[in-house]
């Protein structure tokens, strides 16, 4: 996927203000406006020109987009850091009208429906008493946790940045820090409500709420699979081939797993009830990765060559027809 640079696509500084963008749209759209525009490219060029606007027009999309930083260059291959919106906070307004279907991959990457920006919920106003009253907008975030804050649970000091726009028309994230409880077993995709941090109401209009979308830090040691816990285990050809009881580590401890007699490269054993905590727990699936003693001595040279000479007859790749 090509990385796209909106400010170049707009003839814009980084530093634009929101009128500086508008104006530019506007003298492009008519340049490429298929309608009336003579250049060969045309309706591709006001097709890209659109998707720009949409970011950079929106203060939300606008400083997400800017925290990948300035350091990439139009064309290049792109895939989004892990966890590059991380503590970005959003209204979650979407689309705003435009055609999506006209938008890149990029686009689609950080904002579409994987993006990671989500589609609010429309506030609807009431008039009670001769005031004009309307519940506030929900806001959104994505926010990355330790696996161990949902093994035991956790209270978590979490900051968060949302745009701004100053009197001059230039975009800044303000930052505020929450004190969040991580609830016991919650997986990645699941969300934490927290009432009434979301927009203040209009009027005697409720505020609105704050949903965490909560994702996993990577873990030098498991990878996650719903509930599952995933551990590659490295084992020797001994233990694989004449079985063994071997020490595995889990979140909650050392515990011994029986490696079967004859076992092979990526087989999986199953530690029931060892993964992420639920009615019922999710289980440690090990997968097994046989390691081989380096060769380094002529004694070990010689002890491999013995082994060799005993296992002539044996063929790894006979399924493969060699």
């Amino acid at each position: 996927m090509e990385f796209k640079d909106y400010y170049e696509i707009m003839g814009v500084p980084r530093d634009a203000t929101q009128d500086q963008i508008k104006r530019a749209y506007r003298k492009l759209a008519r340049k490429y406006h298929p309608d009336v525009s003579k250049e060969p490219d045309a309706e591709a060029r006001f097709k890209e020109v659109g998707e720009a606007y949409e970011v950079l027009k929106d203060p939300e999309k606008r400083a997400a987009y800017d925290q990948l930083g300035a350091n990439w260059k139009a064309g290049q291959d792109f895939h989004p850091p892990p966890g590059w919106d991380a503590g970005f906070e959003h209204s979650g307004a979407g689309f705003t009208g435009a055609d999506d279907s006209d938008f890149s991959a990029f686009f689609e990457e950080l904002f579409g429906r994987g993006g990671g920006f989500h589609t609010g919920r429309a506030q609807r106003g009431q008039r009670a008493g001769g005031g004009f009253h309307m519940r506030g907008e929900d806001h959104y975030a994505r926010i990355l946790i330790d696996l161990e804050d949902s093994f035991n649970g956790a209270k978590r000091s979490i900051t968060l940045r949302a745009p701004e726009v100053d009197p001059d028309g230039h975009v800044y994230l303000k930052e505020r820090t929450l004190n969040v409880t991580i609830p016991k077993g919650i997986k990645p995709g699941q969300h934490i409500r927290l009432a009434g941090q979301g927009n203040p109401g209009i009027g005697e209009g409720k505020p609105g709420d704050l949903y965490l979308e909560v994702e996993f830090k990577p873990h030098p040691i498991y990878k996650v699979d719903g509930r599952n816990l995933i551990i590659d285990l490295p084992v020797t050809p001994w233990e694989a081939a004449l079985g063994a009881k071997v020490k595995v580590p889990t979140p909650k401890g050392t515990v011994d797993l029986k490696i079967p007699t004859g076992s092979k490269s990526g087989q999986k054993l199953r530690l029931k009830g060892r993964g992420l905590p639920s009615k019922p727990p999710g289980n440690l699936i090990a997968v097994l990765q046989i390691v081989v003693p380096p060769a380094k001595t002529v004694e070990e040279q010689e002890l491999w060559r013995q082994l060799e000479n005993k296992y002539r007859n044996f063929n790894p790749r006979a399924k493969l027809g060699v």
